[in-house]
């Protein structure tokens, strides 16, 4: 198979969707990968670090995406980049669909097989493909947010983990999976007041048997979220429901409620956001002020730190990115639930339920789309 890697064009983004030591495998395995030229020169790898794993490198986006077989991306595609796609071509990358009606609908059109990182699941019912940038946003959520109490950046002039004399800052996580389960580890390295809200019980005491008499774990209602909100001083939304958009827990009139100069940190803006004031911004623009508080809400947090977010992406998705170059999509979806669980849009059909809700679009299961027997 043809396997093209584009650059990446999102504003501030510089992972790469295979690196050289994963085009070096995928030849080994008597594929082709065509590279953009420049492609991974973000992260420290140039043209020749890919010639000489075995990849051609292109001089044009339009090169890539005519003649490859499978586009291997990190971000969504951008208007410009769905334009490009074509009927029976393989797109593998993040998609993140429920909130993004244009994308979805440019999918569409396209007649693609869309397979998104964020929705492939493992047998034990977690997210492989999205856990390494989760791990990722989770910490740099609280260094992010540290930065953004600061008084020239707008925040109310706080130091993190104070001073002796003097009270550390109220660090409010809600949702305890992945991301907020590193961001409750900085907030606390950095000698935080950390609170971990969320609706499991099984995950709380998780977390309470990881982290002990240092975390403060709260079960998840709208009392609690509003009662530990309004008086924290940085607030982290790790709410995750898979390809779903994220429900809106933290309201206008919390946030109107706490001290000026407060910060909020949006992990899930992919999905919509987690907050009622959240939209989403840019590496170039991270922050705005609402409400009289910071608001860091950027799309893609992970390519602040593009070097180490591109080779743990890439150590999970390699092995899925070979088994459809292998096998063929079909019978690499075919041969794996979990692969399958991947599958967002197919021929023009949308395949993933939560997607096809959130735009009120029919849904197609992707074994009928498959023309699969059971």
């Amino acid at each position: 198979m043809l396997l093209g890697v584009p650059k990446e064009v999102k504003t501030h983004e510089y992972r790469v969707g295979l690196v050289p030591a994963s085009v070096r495998e995928l030849v080994h395995h008597g594929h082709q990968v065509l590279v953009e030229t420049g492609a991974g020169a973000g992260i420290g790898f140039d043209d020749r670090d890919y010639e000489t794993a075995g990849a051609e490198v292109s001089g044009s986006a339009d090169e890539v995406f005519a003649k490859a077989e499978m586009i291997v991306k990190v971000k969504e595609p951008q208007a410009a980049e769905y334009g490009m796609l074509r009927e029976g071509q393989i797109l593998f990358t993040y998609l993140h669909l429920a909130p993004d009606a244009p994308q979805t609908r440019g999918l569409i059109d396209s007649g693609c097989i869309a397979v998104a990182y964020e929705t492939v699941t493992n047998a034990r019912g977690g997210l492989p493909l999205l856990a390494p940038m989760s791990e990722v946003a989770g910490r740099m959520s609280v260094q992010v947010g540290a930065h953004c109490l600061e008084k020239e950046q707008g925040g109310s002039g706080m130091l993190l983990g104070g001073v002796p004399g003097v009270a550390a800052a109220k660090v409010v996580i809600i949702g305890g999976g992945v991301s907020g389960t590193n961001a409750a580890r900085m907030a606390m390295g950095m000698e935080a007041h950390v609170t971990v809200i969320d609706k499991s019980i099984e995950q709380l005491y998780a977390l309470d048997l990881q982290f002990g008499p240092m975390l403060n774990t709260i079960f998840s209602t709208v009392d609690s979220i509003e009662r530990h909100v309004v008086g924290a001083d940085l607030v982290i939304g790790a709410v995750l429901v898979p390809g779903a958009a994220a429900p809106k827990l933290v309201t206008r009139e919390m946030i109107r409620q706490m001290r000026p100069g407060s910060v909020l940190v949006d992990i899930a803006i992919d999905q919509g956001g987690c907050f009622e004031t959240s939209r989403g911004t840019t590496h170039a623009e991270p922050t705005y002020v609402e409400e009289g508080c910071v608001h860091y809400c950027v799309t893609n947090m992970p390519g602040a730190v593009a070097r180490t977010s591109t080779f743990a992406l890439n150590n999970a998705t390699l092995p899925f990115t070979l088994a459809l170059a292998d096998k063929g999509y079909r019978q690499a979806l075919a041969d794996d639930p979990h692969l399958k669980a991947g599958l967002n849009v197919m021929d023009g059909k949308v395949t993933y339920k939560a997607v096809a809700e959130a735009h009120d679009l029919g849904y197609t299961p992707p074994e009928e789309a498959l023309g699969l027997s059971y």
